[in-house]
């Protein structure tokens, strides 16, 4: 039922946890193919001739401060970027001139409302976030771009139940409006470990239910990879069995959110081959921050990591 809520079963972590690990440990094995094995390619010249074409690459401005979004997409797309991630409406027109695309747009706020902490988990937000999204839509289906972030906001008190039905009960407003204009909505999982303490949308499971309660191809789900090997791990196993909840994908380095090469524990090359095996054409945005002076230098091996 497009933008309405399939079905009202009650929502319990033990469970959709069960259920999820029991999804899980049903996984068919992955066989990467000959083609899709990594090559380190380190050294050398290294052009967008190099580049597989099998992951549409991305990179989110905030990460690159001390650049202007210009110098970002003019260094990025020699280096293989197609989109910049988190771009505000007046920044479309640069992404444009240079051949890019936004591939995902910042979402409104309106009187605090809106960001991480404050958004659709309360119902008292509803009427404040509703108009300020569907402005945002208009906004990116008239530029061409296809998605607009989201937010659960904090508990707060609000327990997992009653912060999915409220979710739900305000998106789903916001459902038709952006099924007419072609523009999906992406909720953003998040730790509530270490950076974003008591964020509802902290867990795969939440955000899966929230999807399929609301049965809509313009809602999904942004999986942030370094999120949710904080809160979940078994990333590879969760993306090959919850793949079709996601449209968007995030990387950044365990711990510190910064380089993903093996200064850190996830190894990316095997993650972005079980991506490519799901059959995504989507987008996936390299969400580090560079510690390193070069940051266009981290941005490039990003690149060549998982270029699989």
């Amino acid at each position: 039922m497009p933008g309405g809520v399939a079905h009202k079963i009650p929502w319990t972590p033990s469970r959709f946890v069960q259920d999820f690990h029991h999804e899980q440990n049903h996984v068919a094995p992955f066989r990467p193919s000959h083609c899709c094995r990594h090559r380190r390619r380190r050294g050398g010249c290294f052009s967008t001739a190099d580049l597989r074409g099998r992951i549409n690459h991305s990179a989110c401005k905030w990460c690159y401060r001390g650049l202007t979004l210009d110098d970002l997409c003019q260094a990025g797309k020699a280096l293989g970027l197609v989109a910049i991630d988190l771009l505000n409406p007046d920044e479309f027109a640069t992404v444009k001139k240079h051949g890019l695309v936004c591939s995902m747009v910042n979402g409104p706020t309106v009187d605090g409302l809106g960001g991480i902490t404050k958004a659709f988990n309360r119902v008292e937000h509803h009427d404040k976030l509703v108009p300020a999204y569907e402005q945002r839509i208009k906004e990116t289906a008239a530029a061409g771009f296809e998605r607009v972030i989201c937010f659960s906001g904090n508990r707060d008190g609000l327990d997992d139940e009653q912060g999915l039905a409220n979710c739900a009960r305000g998106l789903q407003r916001l459902l038709p409006f952006a099924e007419k204009h072609r523009v999906t909505l992406c909720m953003e999982l998040l730790n509530s470990k270490r950076n974003h303490k008591d964020y509802q949308c902290d867990h795969t499971a939440w955000g899966v239910e929230l999807v399929k309660r609301l049965s809509s191809e313009r809602f999904k789900l942004l999986y942030d990879i370094y999120h949710m090997q904080i809160m979940d791990g078994d990333i590879c196993a969760t993306i090959q069995t919850y793949h079709p909840y996601f449209d968007h994908y995030h990387t950044g380095g365990v711990p510190g959110r910064n380089e993903i090469d093996e200064s850190q524990e996830l190894y990316y090359p095997r993650i972005m081959q079980a991506i490519v095996a799901t059959g995504f054409k989507g987008f996936v945005a390299q969400e580090f921050v560079p510690k390193r002076p070069d940051k266009l230098a981290s941005l490039r091996e990003a690149i060549r990591i998982c270029d699989v």
